[in-house]
């Protein structure tokens, strides 16, 4: 093919047709059959470039920079106003419906009560300092002091330090006062801590060293010459809107002028102009990519690549962003009567075929029983194993008397907050009608019903006021109460009642409830036990500062599930960073507890074996709704109802199934150790495991949106919020405030939805939980804890692989066969614990064992018969299979 060079003089849009390429200043024109789709693909590539060199270019940076400004003044007269305008402008952002009274009307109310109350308080107008001075560096107007131009980033570091510590010193005087939102949310939490962990005198200390720190800092920034410059850049900004102003009138006028002209443009450059021609060529198209990526200097752009490839990518789900579909049968509100109470596994050494083979064996049923025979046989009965369990006594729990105020000084403090809230409501012009009071354990609820008329926002921004007629600690106003045309006020008692686990276990309430999991908190604002369902929930989140009643509200959980279930019917999964707080129960591992087969405790303290535990739940899970959807049931409740019916038999697999309950003590600690390998594990069973009997508990000290993500938040309908420092905290937890305001020492909320209902924790001491403990602890046991799938993770395939069933002696046969001999024990979990082996391994073991004589058949949970007495019995089978 022969290639023609032509020389087109500029601007002759009668061109020769051409069929062939023409090559011309490092460009490859070629002409093809599909010229027009690229012409429009390339046509549409050049708006999306012309757009954003619009949107960066040097104007429209301008405009950035004069909207900063705007802003700058706009957050001035806002914070400013709202200083002094505060309760007012409160009112308008929770009730729309009511006026503002700040400058700035409604933007400036809400503007203000984000940079204010959840930032530094008052000193949020140093972001008015700092968005002028951005604004006046995008705008191209730059600050000079002594002919020297002024660092904007020196200027931003002391600003923000001194914000800081205005927020700080403030915090430390108006904390517990109406008067909090001039420290905001970072002056309440830092002022607050420093206190807590050095004291008042070393507080003090450190906020006068860090002031004069900032004085320094301030001197050398020579802040008069800062302002002298800023007075100049405003003079600036004038003088380069006018002149923009003028500039832009000239350019329309030119181009109006042009657009009478039927000539080519002169202002563009014979290059230009010989390109508009090509383009408007009909015989001659350009190569894809090329023509789009050239600009006025003649240079060349191909197409990025990595961003398309990047944007392929983003639209891609990824694996942790797609959500597992949930069972359709996990919503289901239908409850069923089940003939006999949810009971645990027969077998609680493993979940394999081979375990399933000892479960028949216990229950005397041949290998060859019919379904038929199955259903005459009498019911199945998960407690047989354990027949003689008997639940823990009412006596293992202390009563906690508490100190207790007389009725005459009662009735005295019930007048006297009735009246101080009388007066404080009348003196903002709210009339009442009636009053009452409700007394609780720790608050007493006073229910006002307002006059008609009376906005009920009024009343609800008023709970500084009234905090502060009354001295409290922290008041909660519920406007309205939730199925009553009242509202609500909540004041904490000057005397406090411990509410104790021995009132709540002793109640109707938790002694006749028919509840699958039922679990007693403690008592609610009108004296009553509280009582709810996990299995109904399905999954507690609990969050608060230290020391404000966690890890009495997880023993109090695990209490009442103990009073509870039967060993057969639940096992505890117990996750203890901290070491400390679950290490009561491992004494009862064999009743309660559950862990991986190769597992030596129970407790799990190790970030590894938490991330390994997680994942064998997830396989759990999927074994689990494997026999749900195999016996055509939807939950576990009628899958064990079906099973005691002896409507499923054990040749096929099923096997009776154990609520499972994973509590984990502090979840913060795991995600930061090991953040989403443990994530994703917990979200995926938090999304699933409701239908099959898997229910997760995690609580945290730190409620922060890193540790309690949307993913999280999503899949923990119920949560439990005790006392917080910051309202943020409390927003994190429960999306609505009130946390920050409970009095402690148990006092919390629990968010079952949209209601919030405040309850007052059940108490549960140290040596209660040990003799609850050791209680069922002397009692029959089963022969090891409940034991989870085998889950290898990666370091451990290879050493599965080798020892897989492959028909071989295993290498560890002659040292297990030893042991068996020498101890006359057939037990697996004796050769996992002697030998540091896995279940599956040691069962491998324990078959070729029975294979060649060793030892007996399976007798369910019962170690096996040894038949071999001596080792010179042992030492003749080694003949003759040839290993020694």
């Amino acid at each position: 093919m022969r290639t023609t060079h032509h020389n087109i003089p500029k601007g002759n849009k009668n061109r020769r047709r051409s069929s062939v390429p023409v090559v011309k200043n490092a460009r490859v024109v070629k002409h093809h059959k599909g010229g027009k789709s690229k012409q429009k693909s390339n046509a549409k590539h050049n708006g999306g470039k012309s757009f954003m060199a619009f949107m960066s270019s040097d104007g429209m940076i301008k405009v950035y920079g004069l909207l900063l400004v705007a802003f700058a003044l706009l957050l001035l007269v806002s914070v400013g106003s709202y200083i002094f305008t505060h309760e007012y402008d409160i009112a308008h952002v929770t009730d729309q419906a009511l006026p503002p009274h700040n400058l700035a009307r409604s933007p400036g109310a809400h503007i203000a009560h984000f940079f204010t109350d959840y930032t530094f308080g008052f000193a949020s107008l140093g972001f008015v300092l700092l968005f002028f001075l951005y604004g006046l560096q995008l705008i191209g107007i730059t600050l000079k002091r002594h002919e020297t131009p002024i660092s904007i980033f020196k200027i931003s570091i002391t600003t923000l330090l001194t914000m800081s510590w205005l927020s700080f010193a403030t915090g430390l005087f108006v904390f517990n006062t109406p008067y909090e939102y001039l420290s905001g949310s970072f002056g309440l939490f830092t002022s607050q801590a420093l206190l807590n962990a050095t004291g008042k005198l070393v507080t003090a200390l450190i906020t006068i060293v860090t002031a004069l720190i900032l004085l320094i800092l301030c001197y050398q920034m020579s802040i008069k010459n800062l302002f002298i410059a800023i007075g100049g850049g405003m003079a600036a900004i004038w003088t380069a809107i006018v002149s923009a102003i003028k500039k832009r009138k000239s350019e329309n006028n030119d181009k109006s002028g042009s657009d009478n002209k039927k000539t080519p443009d002169s202002t563009k450059s014979p290059d230009e102009n010989q390109l508009a021609n090509e383009k408007n060529d009909p015989y001659i198209s350009d190569l894809n990519g090329w023509q789009s990526g050239i600009n006025g200097d003649n240079t060349i752009h191909f197409p990025n690549e990595e961003e398309n490839e990047e944007d392929k990518e983003t639209d891609e789900p990824t694996p942790w962003d797609t959500k597992p579909e949930e069972n359709p049968d996990d919503n289901s509100d239908v409850e069923f009567e089940v003939i006999t109470n949810p009971a645990n596994d027969n077998n609680e050494t493993g979940n394999d075929e081979d375990d399933e083979a000892d479960e028949e064996q216990e229950n005397t049923e041949p290998h060859e029983l019919t379904a038929e025979d199955v259903r005459n046989l009498e019911p199945y009965d998960p407690r047989k194993d354990l027949s003689t369990y008997q639940f823990p006594p009412i006596d293992c729990l202390d009563p906690h008397t508490s100190a207790t105020i007389s009725p005459e000084a009662q009735r005295k403090e019930l007048t006297e907050t009735k009246i101080r809230i009388e007066n404080t409501l009348k003196s903002f012009k709210i009339g009442i009608t009636k009053i009452s009071a409700i007394i609780g354990p720790t608050v007493t609820l006073y229910e006002i019903v307002p006059e008609e008329g009376v906005r009920i926002s009024r009343i609800k921004s008023l709970e500084d006021d009234i905090a502060l007629s009354l001295s409290a600690l922290g008041i909660r106003i519920i406007a309205p109460i939730p199925g009553k045309g009242t509202i609500g006020i909540e004041v904490p008692n000057k005397v406090p009642t411990i509410v104790s686990m021995r009132e709540i276990i002793a109640s109707d309430k938790f002694q006749n409830n028919k509840y699958d999991l039922p679990i007693g908190l403690g008592k609610t604002i009108s004296n009553e036990p509280f009582v709810c369902d996990l299995a109904k929930m399905p999954h507690l989140l609990m969050a608060g500062a230290t020391g404000q009643g966690k890890s009495v509200g997880l023993n109090a959980v695990i209490t009442s599930l103990l009073y509870s279930k039967h060993p057969s019917e639940l096992k505890f999964v117990l996750v203890d960073p901290k070491k400390l707080e679950f290490n009561l129960y491992a004494i009862i591992e064999k009743h309660f507890l559950a862990k991986l087969p190769d597992e030596e405790e129970a407790i799990i303290i190790d970030t590894k074996k938490v991330i390994r535990t997680l994942n064998s739940l997830c396989i759990e899970m999927d074994t689990r709704y494997d026999l749900l959807k195999a016996a055509k049931v939807r939950n576990i409740k009628e899958y064990n109802a079906k099973f005691c019916r002896r409507e499923l038999s054990p040749a096929n697999g099923h096997r009776y199934l154990p609520y499972i309950v994973l509590i984990i003590d502090e979840f913060g600690d795991l995600i930061m150790t090991a953040g989403r390998e443990v994530e994703h594990p917990i979200a995926r069973l938090a999304q699933l495991a409701r239908a099959c009997g898997i229910h997760l508990i995690i609580a945290t000290q730190r409620p922060t949106v890193k540790i309690i993500s949307g993913n999280i938040k999503g899949n923990f309908p119920a949560r439990i919020a005790f006392r917080v420092v910051a309202r943020i905290d409390s927003q994190t937890i429960l999306d609505a405030t009130g946390a920050d305001q409970l009095v402690g020492k148990g006092d919390m909320l629990l968010s079952t939805g949209s209601d919030l209902l405040r309850l007052q924790c059940a108490f549960v001491d140290t040596p209660e939980v040990e003799a609850i403990t050791s209680f069922i602890a002397d009692q029959q046991s089963y022969e090891s804890a409940f034991m989870l799938p085998e889950y290898a993770d990666d370091n451990d395939e290879a050493a599965n692989e080798e020892f897989a069933d492959n028909g071989k002696i295993d290498s560890c046969f002659m040292d297990a066969a030893t042991l068996i001999v020498q101890s006359q024990q057939g037990s697996t979990s004796l050769i996992q614990r002697k030998m540091n082996l896995g279940y599956n391994r040691a069962g491998r073991i324990m078959d070729q064992m029975e294979k060649f004589g060793i030892v007996g058949p399976s007798n369910g949970s019962k170690a096996r018969e040894v038949k071999v007495q001596t080792m010179e019995e042992l030492r003749v089978i080694f003949r003759k299979m040839g290993l020694i």
